[in-house]
């Protein structure tokens, strides 16, 4: 496991995804067909303003935590090694799995992440379940009582969440995802909250272009998202800094990172 700089964790920070309806004459179209649809109409041009506010949003604070206010930037610190926990046999998602992984670390460019083998050499681990599982899979991880409650407060169709330390690094992270609710809820949730382990826990429903909104299904790594991904990674936005320490950078690191998503993604 990767080295951490403080032996106390701090309890865990959660975010749930929620199924998204879908009606039935969308229903009718393969589920790809969605994505691409999505995709095709995705906006694409943001001004710093709506790209800076948004990230204040999400990386601050968190849907569901047990220790009071969060004012600090947590983010992984070390590599981060991903372990696949594959519970179930159909549908084996674990091919589709490692394909979102490898997409988010080509579109963050200062990310090192990547599937392991190793579940001891893993700070990351994914668990594949099926939906009539997933209440039993969410209380063995975080235990019953605390399970209960992620429950209660969340209703989750799947779930993320990750323990930090002293120093706000995230140590290590949870995700659980339900593999035979759709092909399009399936990615959705396997987007949002392998995204969300890396520290953007918290969802917000006044930002209209992000994944981290209740209200917004993708199915795929959108540019919105990966203005505020390449921000937290970027390597002058250090764990444990203020809004006040943040607010100060971002003009200067702004023009960086949306070169590399512009490259990144073949836009004007």
């Amino acid at each position: 496991m990767s080295a951490v700089r403080s032996s106390r964790a701090s309890p865990w920070r959660v975010a749930a995804a929620f199924a998204a309806v879908l009606a039935g004459a969308v229903a009718a179209f393969a589920e790809d067909s969605i994505i691409a649809a999505k995709r095709a109409s995705e906006p694409t041009s943001f001004t710093d303003e709506q790209i800076i506010d948004g990230f204040f949003k999400v990386t601050f604070g968190a849907e569901f935590h047990t220790d009071g206010r969060v004012d600090r930037i947590r983010k992984y610190d070390n590599p981060v090694r991903v372990y696949i926990n594959n519970n179930v046999a159909e549908p084996n998602r674990r091919a589709e799995l490692e394909t979102v992984v490898a997409d988010i670390r080509r579109r963050v460019k200062n990310l090192d992440i990547a599937v392991t083998d190793d579940r001891r050499a893993a700070n990351m681990q994914i668990t594949l379940v099926k939906d009539r599982d997933l209440k039993k899979t969410i209380r063995t991880i975080f235990g019953g009582e605390r399970g209960r409650r992620i429950e209660r407060a969340l209703e989750p169709q799947c779930l993320a969440a990750f323990r930090r330390d002293d120093n706000f690094q995230i140590i290590h992270a949870e995700v659980v995802l339900v593999v035979d609710a759709g092909d399009f809820i399936f990615y959705d949730c396997a987007y949002e909250e392998t995204l969300q382990a890396l520290g953007p826990i918290n969802d917000d429903d006044t930002v209209p272009w992000t994944m981290f909104n209740d209200d917004v299904q993708m199915g795929f790594f959108d540019v919105y998202d990966q203005y505020l991904l390449n921000l937290l990674y970027h390597p002058r936005i250090r764990a444990g800094m203020t809004r006040e320490d943040v607010r100060s950078i971002l003009p200067e690191i702004m023009p960086e990172i949306r070169a590399f998503v512009v490259q990144t993604n073949h836009l004007q």
